[in-house]
């Protein structure tokens, strides 16, 4: 009998494969995300992107902390290099991050109004793209002198110190800023599932607000802190309403724009301010991409002229120009003029919360407070144990000879403490720093020197017994220190504010001049525009080889343009938005031009017009759907449409419908059938799959769908249909000949 074979073994089946044997385990996918995805989550939200109440985040923290214990508060400058490498003992993240976090709180750099490290150097420039920062061997760097107020008493318990990542030192959880940098310092990043979004108050501005806010609960922020400020200057389009929603939710935007100047005699406009949001090279590039358009046609050149005295865009002009209006068109059509979204969220106890200025005001008074308290029981620790040292030493004063004598009839030296303890009834502290005592220093004149401290000790712990019983004692010192912070560090206001309602309106778009023009669409996607003149003095169109016709209609440039592709997207464009071409050029390729998706191709164009029309779209299957063009009317200038038809089945035809009018549809099978299109009702949603029109029998599909008068049909009545769906009849040969191809139809 033969040996029945066994099965072949796979390789993941052997287990000396790897020596390991695959296994697949089944997780759901809730417990997946718990154990997985919801720590990487938190990590991010709470070690990462989102500030805390102190206005930093713990990449900045660490790398400040870093550069105080390392002396740079009042010290020369060090190496940036030497900087990032001590700091990787507490962030462990990389140089290129830490340097770069370095580069963004420079002076150099630009990016904060307070900036908190005096830096030397190249480190490139907030308003330049392309200007990057030297490597940090190159460069060097200390704190500057406002970190004495973000580290103010960081040495008296104010905060709390946590481990670093692998418990070998600690660092502070918080840094308490003895002013509220979480609304001075601008802040920006993007957690799991939320963002920040913080811009920056002047400093001045801040701590004037807080002084008032602490005395008054209900002070108008406004009044003292009238807008934020940037340190790339611009103007501020100030809108009252806005702003105090802004104050008061914490969410909304502000319109901010460069600032420039017109130089007549050298019919320059030299633009010397940038919105906070942009870059000088964005600017250029989009200028230089409307002019090509010819929508500016104002423009001879635009240059970048920034050297050391700083940003500097000069703007040609051509003669009779108005350099206001221009201006205005400018700040209409590029960054020049750019919104900023205000969302501010913050840490507060570990929780991600958006507070408005007043709430973010609250929990920082509530904060500081709590570090003054923390300062205060520790300096009135410290003066409780140094009374409690002189105490003793007082009570020594009263024989000295006495202490003199048990110290020396003591055999032991461990027996020292005690018997001082017994001789004069102090405890085991007092009896050590008594016994501590140099020889040279036990005589009455120095005795008596330290003893009459013991009177203002014992007035100054009760000064800070009554500072931590009194709030308002607290907040008055909370007041002090923020009026010497305004003293000491005057900061100018750079964002000019201007308000809305006095500027000049912007003027609308200037409309595209109109006149008629013929639009040619090929079965690959290539577009022409070509003017009537043009037209007529052209020869053959000329298309790729393999390429050929597929649509063309006359319209006007003025005109909006819906192109519908196979992924049932429809992209909106204006004709003025192509330039005028020649029979001879093969065209604007239109997936490229219109940024479609890769390997998307166009099916149809449609001349929407008032969009008070129909669209009708005939589907493979025999379906067809009449849809109001309405339904396909943006109110904003957005150029994609998804789910703009049905995907059930591919789409043959799309015919806008002028009125009511006769329609004919081929199948493969060699059958037509006429039929109105009164017989369709209009539908309003995009994804409608239509109703039958034409009844197909297995593996049969249309083929294509033609006005009457274009499908060489000439016995209409053989394939009229009075009620849908309809079968059709058998194609006449008479009625074949003429047959034209569908505007869908590829081949």
């Amino acid at each position: 009998m033969a040996k029945k074979k066994e099965p072949e073994k796979k390789k993941y089946d052997n287990p000396n494969v790897l020596g390991l044997r695959a296994q697949v385990l089944e997780q759901p996918i809730t417990e997946t995300l718990e154990t997985n995805f919801m720590p990487y989550a938190m990590s991010v939200i709470v070690s990462r992107a989102i500030p805390e109440i102190d206005g930093f985040k713990p990449s900045h923290r660490k790398l400040l902390y870093t550069m105080f214990k390392m002396g740079l508060l009042t010290g020369a400058r060090t190496k940036s290099a030497n900087i990032v490498g001590q700091t990787m003992r507490l962030n462990p993240h990389g140089d290129a991050a830490i340097y770069e976090t370095m580069v963004r709180l420079s002076t150099g750099y630009g990016a904060l109004l307070t900036p908190f490290v005096d830096s030397k150097g190249n480190f490139g420039k907030v308003y330049s793209r392309d200007m990057s920062y030297a490597a940090s061997r190159y460069t060097e760097a200390k704190l500057s002198a406002i970190c004495g107020e973000i580290f103010r008493d960081i040495d008296k318990d104010t905060v709390d110190m946590v481990d670093n990542y692998d418990g070998s030192m600690q660092e502070p959880s918080l840094l308490p800023t003895a002013f509220p940098n979480v609304l001075v310092s601008a802040n920006s990043g993007i957690a799991a599932g939320m963002a920040s979004q913080i811009c920056g108050f002047n400093l001045n501005e801040v701590c004037e607000t807080a002084i008032a806010y602490l005395k008054d609960s209900g002070h108008d922020l406004l009044s003292t802190m009238p807008a934020p400020d940037f340190p790339t200057g611009g103007e501020i389009l100030y809108d009252r309403a806005e702003m105090e929603n802004i104050y008061r939710t914490g969410r909304g935007s502000f319109k901010v724009r460069a600032r420039w100047r017109h130089l007549p005699k050298e019919r320059i406009i030299e633009i010397y301010e940038l919105p906070y949001t942009t870059t000088s090279e964005a600017v250029i590039d989009k200028v230089a991409e409307l002019i090509k358009a010819g929508k500016i046609r104002e423009i001879n050149d635009m240059r970048d002229e920034t050297d050391l005295s700083g940003l500097r865009l000069a703007i040609d002009l051509k003669r009779d120009v108005d350099p206001e209006k221009l201006m205005q068109k400018l700040f209409r059509l590029t960054p020049l003029q750019d919104a900023f979204p205000c969302n501010f969220n913050i840490l507060v106890a570990g929780t991600p919360k958006v507070l408005g200025v007043g709430e973010i005001l609250e929990e920082w008074t509530a904060w500081r407070m709590e570090c003054v308290r923390r300062r205060t029981y520790f300096d009135l620790s410290r003066k409780k144990e140094k009374l409690h040292l002189l105490k003793g030493l007082e009570s020594i004063l009263l024989d000295i000879d006495k202490a003199i004598a048990i110290i020396r009839s003591t055999e032991l030296e461990a027996e020292v403490v005690p018997n001082l303890m017994m001789g004069f009834g102090i405890d085991q502290v007092q009896a050590e720093y008594v016994a501590e005592i140099r020889l040279r220093n036990i005589n009455r004149e120095y005795i008596l020197k330290r003893t009459s401290e013991t009177a203002q000790l014992e007035r100054e712990i009760r000064e800070l017994e009554e500072i931590l019983g009194s709030r308002r004692r607290i907040k008055n010192i909370l007041i002090d220190e923020l009026r010497q912070i305004n003293k000491k560090y005057p900061t100018p206001r750079r964002s000019l504010i201007v308000h809305a309602d006095e500027l000049p309106e912007l003027p609308e778009e200037e409309p595209a001049e109109d006149y008629p023009v013929t639009l040619f669409l090929s079965r690959e996607g290539y577009f022409k525009k070509i003017t009537a003149q043009s037209l007529r003095m052209s020869g053959e169109q000329k298309y790729k080889e393999g390429d050929g016709l597929r649509q063309s209609f006359e319209s006007s440039n003025r005109r909006e343009l819906l192109l519908l592709t196979d992924r049932q997207q429809m992209y909106k464009t204006r004709l003025s938005d192509f330039e005028d071409t020649k029979a001879s050029a093969l065209g604007v390729y239109l997936p490229t031009k219109l940024q479609m998706d890769e390997g998307e191709s166009v099916l149809a164009m449609i001349d929407p017009g008032d969009y008070k029309r129909d669209l009708l779209l005939v589907f493979e299957n025999g379906k067809a759907a009449r849809i109001a063009l309405s339904a396909y009317e943006t109110k904003t200038n957005r150029k994609k449409l998804v789910g703009a038809c049905s995907d059930k089945s591919p789409l043959v035809s799309a015919l806008v419908l002028e009125e009511e009018t006769d329609l004919a549809l081929t199948a493969s099978d060699d059958r037509a059938l006429v039929f109105s299109s009164a017989l369709l009702q209009t539908k309003t949603s995009r994804s409608s799959q239509g109703v039958a029109v034409m009844s197909l029998k297995p593996k049969r599909k249309l083929l294509r769908a033609l006005p009457v008068r274009d499908s060489g049909i000439k016995n209409l009545s053989r394939y009229r249909v009075r009620s849908l769906p309809g079968a059709g009849a058998l194609l006449k040969p008479e009625d074949r000949e003429e047959q034209q191809l569908s505007i869908l139809d590829e081949n």
